[in-house]
């Protein structure tokens, strides 16, 4: 252990729109625009969106205030615009993905950056310095957790490194200086809270507790602007993040070049909305029906190999073989993989099909196993072996990396048609006026000016 709190507080409180690559910025700003696309179609379509509405009307939490929830005509004030952003983006699992911390940066980061974005007046620069921050912080914590270790341990890394990552673009925005961001650190944490156990019955958990990790890194950052004492040594104290939450902590992945080499850069995207690892699979399942013409009737057994991380979250076969509920069918490697070898795509109106018949029946055929293959020597754990058994003899694919990662990023025109799809139902006109405003983010003196684009 070697001071990381303070090392990334002081990152934090230093860095400078100017410091940033050029490459950097606008991968922030594309990966921001598409976790706005989930954000935006979700206030209308996630079905739990309901239940957080009424809880926030039931506790008086519903005040106006002048804070924008994304695909919503009425504004917020910030913590709640945060914890309702946060949910509404991470509802569709369809927002991106840091491999090797496993983690969902944008979902926690990016609310808790317009929110305070928009209540201290700050510029689209400044937005954007505090993405990047908030960016790097969750990351190299997610990193430094070990994300193996801290599944085994029942904890959700984008939850947990996710705070401290929130706590760092709202500190960041508020101007905190290098003790403050450590005692807002300090905070969060005491917020730093997501159990895995959500995957039990499919419940809502996820979704509700990466907008908490939002709105507590703005409540967090906030007790420090106003002189609050936070725990000091957060990260690497006696009972602090990487003693409590993983049994196999990699303090220097928190603090490694630092500054140099950026993990904004590893961030991929989806393009499924379902859990990430099973897109290397269904990736696998598309180019094979395609290449050997395969129908349902000409399968006999689907074998999926996954890292024990996907087992994990995709693959319990008791549990998830047919799926009843939406949150069931983006953690089913069955369901997923089923409905991708059925009709040789995936998108977010395919849900639809929980409980079709033809779709159950061909979940029937398929076991997930963990392959070793897959736990050695490769970068990330998001990889997957497929084998097709048909008549004609077994067909196998090896896909060590999923569609979507850095070295696969889509370009520009792919991410705003993306946005585009999510977004038009909800924003119709206003969608393509919003993606521009969003991807020239930095010309704005007043981020506020952009985000009034995103609201019904």
């Amino acid at each position: 252990m070697a001071h990381e709190t303070a090392t990334l507080a002081a990152y934090v409180a230093n860095l400078k729109y100017q410091d940033i690559p050029a490459e950097v910025l606008d991968r922030a700003k594309v990966l921001t625009l598409d976790f706005l696309g989930s954000a935006i179609r979700a206030r209308s379509e996630a079905e739990s969106t309901p239940s957080i509405l009424k809880m926030l009307e039931a506790l008086a939490l519903d005040t106006k205030g002048d804070s924008t929830v994304f695909g919503d005509a009425k504004t917020w004030t910030p913590a709640v615009a945060a914890l309702l952003n946060g949910a509404l983006g991470h509802s569709l699992d369809f927002d991106d993905t840091h491999a090797d911390s496993s983690l969902h940066p944008s979902a926690p980061v990016v609310p808790a950056a317009f929110a305070v974005g928009e209540m201290v007046g700050a510029s689209g620069r400044d937005v954007l310095t505090a993405i990047v921050a908030g960016y790097e912080v969750c990351c190299r914590l997610g990193n430094a957790l070990d994300p193996t270790s801290h599944y085994a341990r029942g904890f959700h890394p984008t939850a947990t490194a996710g705070t401290y990552g929130a706590a760092a673009a709202a500190g960041k925005l508020y101007g905190l200086s290098e003790t403050q961001i450590i005692a807002a650190f300090g905070v969060a944490g005491s917020q730093a809270a997501g159990s895995l156990q959500f995957l039990m019955n499919g419940a809502w958990n996820k979704r509700y507790q990466v907008g908490a990790a939002a709105m507590n890194g703005v409540i967090a950052a906030t007790l420090a602007r106003n002189d609050f004492v936070g725990a000091t040594e957060s990260v690497e104290g006696k009972h602090g993040l990487l003693a409590g939450y993983t049994d196999d902590a990699h303090p220097d992945k928190a603090v490694a070049g630092l500054g140099r080499s950026y993990e904004t850069m590893k961030i991929g995207v989806k393009p499924y909305p379902s859990c990430r690892y099973t897109h290397a699979a269904i990736d696998a399942l598309i180019a094979m029906r395609r290449e050997h013409n395969l129908t349902p009737d000409q399968v006999k057994r689907v074998e999926i190999g996954l890292h024990r991380n996907g087992i994990t979250l995709t693959g319990d076969a008791a549990t998830k073989r047919h799926p009843t509920s939406i949150v069931g069918g983006q953690f089913s490697m069955f369901f997923t993989g089923a409905l991708a070898l059925d009709q040789g795509s995936f998108g977010w109106d395919d849900y639809n099909r929980l409980g079709d018949a033809a779709i159950d029946a061909l979940a029937d055929k398929f076991d997930v196993v963990q392959d070793d293959r897959l736990e050695v020597g490769r970068t990330h754990p998001f990889g997957a072996r497929v084998s097709i058994t048909t008549d004609d003899g077994v067909h196998e694919r090896l896909y060590a990396d999923p569609s979507g990662e850095p070295t696969s990023f889509p370009d520009a025109q792919a991410m705003q048609q993306k946005f585009l799809t999510l977004a038009r139902p909800v924003l119709n006109a206003r969608a393509d006026k919003f993606a521009d405003a969003i991807m020239t983010l930095e010309r704005f003196d007043r981020v506020a000016k952009a985000t009034e684009l995103g609201r019904q």
